[in-house]
């Protein structure tokens, strides 16, 4: 890829399309455009020395403006959030197949070089997921499907039209499956915030009224493995540069349960709170995990940041902006 070369983030003014963005910046890349369909002051991150569009990219015609010239596009745009906003808006997700649909057939007119398609451990077979005990994901336990309804689903639905796209058209597609990405400047409040940042939060607000008390969605017991943005940034550089045809992990296998990530977070804020625990809350599956053994052989590419670190950043980074708009946190 030269440095001069066009490349496109859509869903630029997401969380981890905004510190794409930044990546390409720092690696001296001189050319980016940047999309998304929230106003320029509602994007996490806004870089200077980039085309930045506000484009809805569930138009066709918004598509081919973003894709024209490009030479790889990175299609993170998507109407989703945590699992509190994916199990109460499954048509608003499964419209997002309108944006991956537009983007891969724009991409291809454009003459692309490479596609990369973001997807995410939502696609796997919910049977697999039944239990705390967790066996890790592999790649082909997408199949047969039962992904998570309506996201999920769209998830699934885009990743074939990839690889038929790679197949009938010879447009170069990379699919990554997300596990649970994390780290500062994204979503903490508001409703489509995911676990990491939505205990954040609550341990802070905790703090700051001194009521120290906390609701933990489900019995707290469900586990989860979660990846910091820095090592996704590098696996999706990885994957989207390699020969591999197939939809491919991408997360950490870190597993801890929803009430050991409370731990953690209470271990930063240095409190501990009473739990309530709201079992009529969205929780999504019971136990999910990432097998790294393809990743780990094809790309020798293994998550670098501990949970524990990468907390800690994260919360420091809530903290701020809790701060900033609520005011201080007590000291209790």
């Amino acid at each position: 890829m030269k440095k001069d070369q066009l490349i496109v983030v859509a869903g630029g003014g997401g969380f981890i399309g905004g510190h794409l963005v930044g990546d390409f910046l720092r690696r001296g890349f001189t050319s980016v455009r940047s999309v998304d369909i929230k106003p320029l002051d509602e994007w996490y991150l806004v870089h200077d020395g980039v085309d930045n569009l506000q484009l809805d990219l569930q138009d066709r015609d918004n598509c081919v403006k973003a894709c024209d010239g490009a030479g790889e596009i990175y299609q993170l745009a998507a109407d989703m959030g945590g699992m509190g906003f994916i199990e109460n808006n499954k048509a608003l997700c499964m419209l997002s197949v309108l944006i991956n649909t537009h983007m891969v057939m724009a991409a291809r007119d454009a003459g692309v070089e490479r596609y990369f398609y973001s997807s995410s451990a939502c696609v796997y077979n919910q049977d697999k997921q039944k239990s705390e005990d967790v066996v890790a994901l592999k790649e082909a336990d997408a199949y047969p499907a039962d992904a998570e309804d309506g996201y999920g689903w769209e998830k699934l639905f885009s990743e074939r039209m990839c690889r038929h796209f790679q197949e009938d058209y010879g447009l170069i597609c990379r699919v990554a499956r997300f596990h649970n990405v994390y780290g500062p400047h994204g979503t903490w409040e508001g409703g489509r915030e995911k676990a990491p940042a939505a205990i954040c939060r609550k341990v802070i607000g905790a703090k700051a009224s001194g009521t120290n008390d906390i609701e933990i969605w489900g019995d707290g017991n469900q586990t989860r493995s979660f990846m910091w943005i820095d090592d996704c940034l590098r696996g999706m550089d990885l994957i989207m540069h390699s020969e591999i045809l197939e939809p491919i992990n991408l997360g950490s296998n870190e597993l801890v349960t929803i009430n050991q990530l409370v731990d953690i977070v209470e271990a930063i804020a240095g409190i501990k709170l009473d739990r309530h625990y709201n079992l009529d809350a969205p929780k999504g599956v019971n136990g999910r995990n990432s097998d790294n053994t393809l990743i780990r052989q094809y790309l020798d590419w293994e998550p670098d940041t501990r949970l524990r670190d990468g907390m800690a950043r994260t919360y420091a980074w809530i903290l701020d902006e809790y701060m900033a708009k609520y005011g201080a946190v007590t000291s209790a």
